[in-house]
């Protein structure tokens, strides 16, 4: 009797195990994505119905492959490449809304379903004195749905109220490329935040200085080395950008040079390249675990840039220790502030950073800080060789202020003509096209009232060209709409946010403007440059905005 009661029971048991195991699947797969699709659509909101676990997955990749497969014209408007599908959604499915009442109903112009006519727009704004609040629509990631957010009064409150949209879980694999600072929430993030701020501010900025200037020198005396008898050459630039912005970082952060931090940088190109393969599919939880090739690779990778600088940080902790270690570099300023807040708290470690924590903040320098400052450089200088004159109003202002010696801290800070042309080049090719948040509770969002499961995509790249935000000369480069700065080119809304916004702004972008700064007067005091009639113009995304075919211009010694 009680051997039949336990197999009935162990029966039992695996019956309901079997059924809760298929009911998640079910959810997960089509029931919750068809429950968050109706509560959008019946808020106006359009976009694609959901298909079976992939939704509009397989329409997107072949639409970028299919859009990487040859360059466009430098006429082209660059996010038909590099954004098509999220641009259709967009197009097809976006709604301009209006955020004041007229008679007690919210004003909507345009229908769902067809592109708009931006000068009816615009009369039609004009005549009822509306701020133009959007475009949005969603698509699906799998089987969650994102709504592209673009109204500049709703990116003010994602940005702004953190705890209600914070970041997205990546995919585990997404997350060996890097995580630190930029991925943390919460009181993760604050303590991050407060140990890893000393490092950034504008006195150890001025001490990093020298580092930016012997790196960029080394590079540009390659360039030189190149030259013929008439002065001239034309090589490829975007390797030796991002190798000379590696080795600032190799330099401001570890006191090393490029030449030690190469297999990290190579490693984490690799992995850049694995993460976008893994940001391609549905991820499927406990995936990570399967014996893939791209799994193991990317744990190969991790291991090995674990370990390196794992090497780096304990031989910095043995220097401290003897009293050798330098502490003007980002390593040693976060080790030592790291320090002082464990000391502030009674040498509590739990105050602190582990040395895992301090790995992964290292691994974000090294990518994010890198990364950032090479695509800014690359683009500056195909859009100054595109548009000439600029080039010659910002040689004209470099040799102004420091003709030819050594670029000063505060001679940078006098360069307004090469802070305009750096802000729309950020406006124009920002580093990062696409930023996403997530709504893990219901959440009111202007009119919207977003249920959670719901991601939120923060499409850059498309609110930089936006010509109901910037003009109908939006997609045009125009230094010149800078030049009273950033809050008078956007009329005080959120529309231009390379660097993130809010409280939670990139906390190396005076690191990487005065990286570019520095690096731009150089290359313009020893040479004119043109694009190569072999240049192909081929904007891609690698986490980053990159140039698929490299970047091949013509320089001329001056």
């Amino acid at each position: 009797m009680e051997v039949s009661f336990l197999r009935f029971s162990s029966v039992l048991f695996a019956i309901i195990l079997i059924t809760t195991w298929v009911w998640r699947v079910v959810n997960w797969v089509w029931l919750r994505p068809k429950r968050l699709e109706k509560c959008l659509r019946k808020q106006g909101l359009k976009g694609n119905s959901y298909r079976f676990l992939f939704g509009d997955l397989k329409e997107s990749i072949s639409m970028y492959k299919e859009a990487r497969s040859k360059p466009i014209n430098l006429s082209d408007d660059i996010t038909t490449r590099v954004f098509p599908f999220v641009l259709q959604t967009v197009q097809k499915y976006g709604m301009y809304l209006y955020s004041t009442q007229s008679g007690g109903q919210t004003v909507i112009f345009g229908t769902q379903g067809s592109q708009i006519d931006h000068k009816t727009l615009f009369n039609k704004r004009k005549a009822f004195s509306f701020p133009v609040s959007g475009k949005d629509s969603f698509m699906w990631i799998g089987p969650n749905p994102r709504v592209n957010i673009t109204n500049p009064e709703h990116l003010k409150d994602i940005f702004n109220k953190i705890g209600d949209f914070p970041k997205p879980h990546n995919n585990p694999l997404v997350e060996l490329l890097a995580t630190g600072l930029a991925s943390y929430e919460g009181e993760k993030w604050a303590k991050h935040r407060k140990i890893i701020n000393p490092a950034f501010h504008v006195e150890k900025l001025k001490h990093m200085l020298p580092a930016f200037y012997l790196s960029c020198n080394e590079m540009l005396k390659k360039w030189e080395s190149f030259l013929n008898n008439e002065g001239s050459c034309e090589i490829d630039v975007w390797p030796y950008l991002q190798n000379m912005t590696g080795d600032v970082i190799s330099r401001t952060a570890f006191g090393s040079s490029y030449e030690e931090g190469r297999r990290i940088f190579q490693l984490q190109r690799e992995q850049a390249e694995l993460a976008i393969k893994a940001i391609q599919t549905v991820y499927v939880p406990g995936w990570r675990f399967a014996p893939t090739t791209l799994n193991k690779r990317m744990k190969e990778v991790d291991h090995e840039v674990q370990g390196l600088l794992k090497d780096i940080i304990h031989k910095r902790e043995k220097a401290m220790r003897a009293g050798e270690a330098p502490n003007d570099d980002l390593l040693g300023i976060l080790m030592e502030s790291n320090f002082k807040e464990i000391q502030e708290h009674g040498n509590n470690k739990n105050m602190g950073i582990s040395i895992r924590d301090v790995i992964e903040e290292c691994k974000l320098f090294y990518f994010a800080g890198q990364e950032t400052t090479s695509v800014l450089l690359v683009w500056t200088m195909v859009l100054l060789s595109r548009y000439p004159d600029w080039q010659a109003r910002a040689r004209e202002e470099v040799l102004q202020v420091f003709g030819y010696n050594n670029p000063d801290f505060d001679g940078l800070g006098h360069l307004k003509i090469v802070t305009m042309i750096l802000y729309e080049v950020l406006r124009f090719y920002p580093p990062v096209i696409l930023l996403t948040r997530t709504v893990q509770k219901q959440t009111q969002l202007g009119n919207l009232s977003l249920p959670p499961g719901v991601q939120i995509s923060l499409p850059v790249i498309l609110v930089h060209r936006d010509t109901n935000l910037w003009g109908e000369d939006a997609k045009e480069f125009k230094p010149e709409r800078f030049a009273e700065g950033v809050s008078k080119a956007t009329k005080g809304q959120v529309s231009f946010f390379p660097f993130g916004w809010g409280p939670r702004i990139c906390i190396g972008q005076n690191f990487a403007m005065i990286e570019a700064k520095m690096a731009l007067a150089l290359i313009l005091q020893r040479f004119t440059f043109e694009l190569s009639p072999s240049y192909a113009h081929a904007p891609c995304t690698v986490i980053t905005l990159q140039p698929q075919y490299g970047a091949h211009i013509t320089l001329h010694k001056r």
